[in-house]
C-alpha cells in the first residue's frame, strides 16, 4: 500500500467512525493488527527494501500496532458505558448496572459494533491472518474497536470519546430491558436452590402500597414453604429480582 492510498484509507475510516483526528497516526496505530506490524518489521530488516534512514525513523514494534491502545480503550469503554448506564437508569443498583455493562461491553457486543462501523474493512492484517478469516474474528475486531476508542480519547479527550461511544451504543442502550436482568437473577437463584435443595422457588406478593400511578409491591420468595427473602419494588418483577438477589446471598452463606 503506497502513502497516498494509506492516507485515503485513513480519511475514509474517519468518515465511517464519525470523528476527524488531529493526529492520523493514532488512528493508523489503532487499526494495525500485530500480524501486520510484524510483517512490516521483517521488511525493515531487508536493506533492499528499507533504507537506514527509514528504519531509524520507524516506530518501535510496541508503538506500531494496537495492543497498547487496546489496553487503554478497555478502560475508556468501561468508564463511558458505566456513565451512560447511570444516566439511563438513575435508580438502578450497582448489581444491575454491572450486569447491564457486561451485556454491552463484551467481545460479542464489541464485535457487533465493529462490524456496523465496517472495522473489518479498515483493519490492517498480515497476509497470513487475513487469509485465515481474521477480518471476521470477534477477538480481533473487538480489540480493534477498543483501540480506536483509545485513539479518539488520546486525540480529542474524554468528552469526545464519550459522545462517540454514546452514538455507537445508542440503539443497544435503548434495547436494554429490565427483564433481562430480572431473568438473570431469578434464573441464577433457581439453579442454585435446585442444586442444593432439589425444589423450585416460588414468589408471593405480600402487600402493595401507593397510588396506582406509583404503586410498589412487596414480594416474598419461598423455598419449600420457607420464606427466604422479602423485597419491595416498583413492579412485581423488580421486587422478585431483588428478593432473588437477597436469597442468593443467604443461600451462599448456608453450611
Amino acid at each position: 500500500m503506497n502513502g497516498s492510498q494509506a492516507q485515503s484509507d485513513l480519511l475514509a475510516a474517519e468518515e465511517r467512525l464519525g470523528y476527524h483526528f488531529q493526529d492520523l497516526g493514532l488512528l493508523e496505530q489503532a487499526l494495525t493488527h500485530t500480524s501486520f506490524a510484524h510483517e512490516k518489521e521483517q521488511k525493515m530488516t531487508d536493506p533492499n527494501v528499507c533504507s537506514p534512514q527509514e528504519k531509524e525513523a520507524a516506530p518501535s514494534l510496541a508503538q506500531s500496532h494496537y495492543e497498547r491502545l487496546e489496553f487503554l480503550g478497555d478502560a475508556v469503554l468501561d468508564l463511558a458505558i458505566g456513565h451512560l448506564l447511570m444516566l439511563r437508569f438513575p435508580e438502578a443498583e450497582e448489581g444491575e448496572l454491572t450486569q447491564y455493562r457486561a451485556q454491552l461491553v463484551n467481545e460479542s457486543g464489541l464485535f457487533e459494533v465493529a462490524l456496523e462501523l465496517d472495522l473489518d474493512q479498515m483493519i490492517l492484517l498480515g497476509k497470513g491472518e487475513d487469509s485465515t478469516g481474521g477480518r471476521k474474528k470477534p477477538s480481533i475486531l473487538a480489540s480493534g474497536y477498543e483501540a480506536v476508542m483509545a485513539a479518539v480519547y488520546l486525540d480529542g479527550g474524554y468528552e469526545t470519546a464519550f459522545r462517540l461511544i454514546q452514538r455507537h451504543f445508542q440503539s443497544r442502550l435503548e434495547r436494554l430491558s429490565e427483564a433481562e436482568t430480572i431473568q438473570d437473577s431469578k434464573t441464577r437463584f433457581q439453579e442454585l436452590v435446585q442444586a442444593k435443595h432439589k425444589v423450585a422457588p416460588s414468589y408471593r406478593v405480600i402487600q402493595e402500597r401507593g397510588p396506582d400511578h406509583n404503586k410498589q409491591f412487596q414480594v416474598a420468595l419461598l423455598v419449600a414453604g420457607r420464606e427466604l427473602a422479602r423485597a419491595w419494588g416498583k413492579s412485581k418483577k423488580e421486587a422478585e429480582r431483588k428478593a432473588a438477589e437477597e436469597a442468593i446471598k443467604k443461600l451462599s452463606e448456608e453450611p
